[in-house]
């Protein structure tokens, strides 16, 4: 099952840091007394057991929602671009893994120059 699947679906998932190479491995784990496995980059034995953070899935209408709620948006329609930045953060956060990171970067700048055009105009 695809590590995407199993977020979903609320199976567990741990993570390993390497103590050879020092990058993190990513397992779905269906029992606990099952040892931990090798590094998924090196092969390594010498794994440590991460605490992981904890993702909260919620429905894309849930999603669509938190982010269309105008108490949440703060400063944005003060044209402060540091707000905008922060809202732009928090839509990527919400649409990670759907949301191309390049293309939502494009956009950002995108918006950014609009806002400052828009300024522009008005002086």
């Amino acid at each position: 099952m695809p590590l995407n699947a199993a977020r979903r679906s609320n199976l567990p998932i741990y993570e390993y840091l390497c103590e050879n190479c020092g990058r993190i491995s990513s397992y779905l784990m269906l029992k606990k007394e099952e040892p931990p496995p090798t590094c998924k980059f090196c092969g390594g034995l010498s794994l440590r057991k991460l605490i992981s953070k904890v993702n909260v899935f919620r429905s894309e209408e849930k999603r669509i929602e938190r982010l269309t709620d105008p108490s949440r948006w703060g400063d944005l329609e003060s044209g402060d671009l540091r707000a905008f930045e922060r809202w732009m953060k928090e839509v990527g956060s919400e649409m990670e893994g759907e949301v191309d990171r390049q293309e939502l970067e494009r956009a950002f700048q995108e918006a950014v120059e609009d806002v400052e055009k828009t300024k522009e105009d008005a002086v």
